[in-house]
C-alpha cells in the first residue's frame, strides 16, 4: 500500500473512531446504579496503600465486566443528583482503568500500553469505554465530563490512572451518600503523602498533579492556599515550589 493510500486509510479510521466517540447520548431513564461490587472487587484486591493486585482482577474477570456492564447499560440522566453522577464518573474512570490494565497484563507501565491505531497519540486516548451509546476514552472521561461538568479540583486525587505517583486508589466505590467525606479524606491522604508531596515551611515539593492542572485548584484560591488547606505541616507563603518528577510505573503486580 503506497503512502497516500495509507494516509488516506488513517483519516478514514480515526474519523470513524472519533464519531463513535461524539455520538449523541442516549435518552436514559435508569435510576444511579449501586456499587457494592466494585466495592467487593476493591477490597479483595487493593490492599491498605492502595498497591492493586492486577493479577488478582485478572482471575476475577466475570466479576469486574459484570460491574463494567452495569456501568455500561446507563449513564447519567436528569433524575440523578450531581453527586450520583460524579460519583458514577469517578468510579468509570478507575474502573476501565483497571480492565485496560488487566487486558494488557502483564505491564511494567500504563504509557507501555499502544493502541495500535494511527493518529491515536496515547494510551489514554483510546476509545473502549462503552457509555450510552458511544465510545469514550479515559480523556473524554477525565477532560470532557468530570473536569468539564462539575468542575470539582479533588477530583484529582479519586481518580487514579495507575501509576505510582498517582493518587492512592481507594479500597472502596465512590458513593454519592458519603462523596464529600470521601473526597476530602482523599485530598488530605494525597498532599500528606511523603512519597508524593514533601511540605516543608520554606520549599513544597509537590505532585506534578499540581502543575499540570493548576487552573483546576486556583479557581477559589491560590495553589498554596489550596495545598495549605489540607496539609499538616505548615508553610510560608513565601515557600518555594518545586515540582517531583512523576513516576508511571505500575502501581500494582
Amino acid at each position: 500500500m503506497n503512502a497516500i493510500k495509507f494516509f488516506w486509510l488513517g483519516v478514514v479510521l480515526v474519523n470513524s473512531l472519533n464519531s463513535r466517540a461524539q455520538t449523541p447520548r442516549l435518552e436514559s431513564s435508569c435510576d444511579a446504579p449501586q456499587h457494592e461490587a466494585w466495592t467487593k472487587l476493591l477490597q479483595t484486591h487493593v490492599d491498605s496503600f492502595g498497591w492493586v493486585s492486577y493479577k488478582g482482577f485478572r482471575s476475577d474477570s466475570l466479576a469486574l465486566n459484570a460491574y463494567l456492564n452495569l456501568l455500561a447499560a446507563c449513564e447519567p440522566n436528569d433524575s440523578w443528583t450531581t453527586t450520583e453522577s460524579l460519583a458514577y464518573w469517578i468510579n468509570v474512570y478507575n474502573a476501565f482503568t483497571v480492565k485496560l490494565i488487566v487486558d494488557h497484563y502483564p505491564t511494567s507501565s500504563i504509557k507501555d500500553i499502544k493502541s495500535g491505531i494511527p493518529f491515536v497519540n496515547s494510551v489514554w486516548d483510546i476509545n473502549f469505554i462503552p457509555i450510552g451509546g458511544r465510545i469514550l476514552s479515559l480523556n473524554d472521561v477525565e477532560h470532557n465530563i468530570l473536569r468539564k461538568e462539575f468542575e470539582e479540583p479533588r477530583i484529582h486525587f479519586a481518580i487514579v490512572c495507575a501509576s505510582k505517583s498517582c493518587p492512592q486508589l481507594l479500597k472502596e466505590a465512590y458513593e454519592a451518600n458519603k462523596l464529600e467525606a470521601q473526597l476530602e479524606s482523599q485530598a488530605r491522604n494525597f498532599i500528606n503523602d511523603t512519597t508524593k508531596n514533601e511540605i516543608e515551611a520554606e520549599e513544597i515539593r509537590i505532585s506534578s498533579i499540581f502543575k499540570w492542572f493548576t487552573s483546576d485548584f486556583t479557581k477559589n484560591s491560590s495553589l498554596k492556599e489550596f495545598i495549605a488547606r489540607y496539609a499538616d505541616m505548615d508553610f510560608s507563603s513565601d515557600a518555594k515550589v518545586k515540582y517531583r518528577k512523576y513516576d508511571w510505573s505500575l502501581n500494582g503486580n
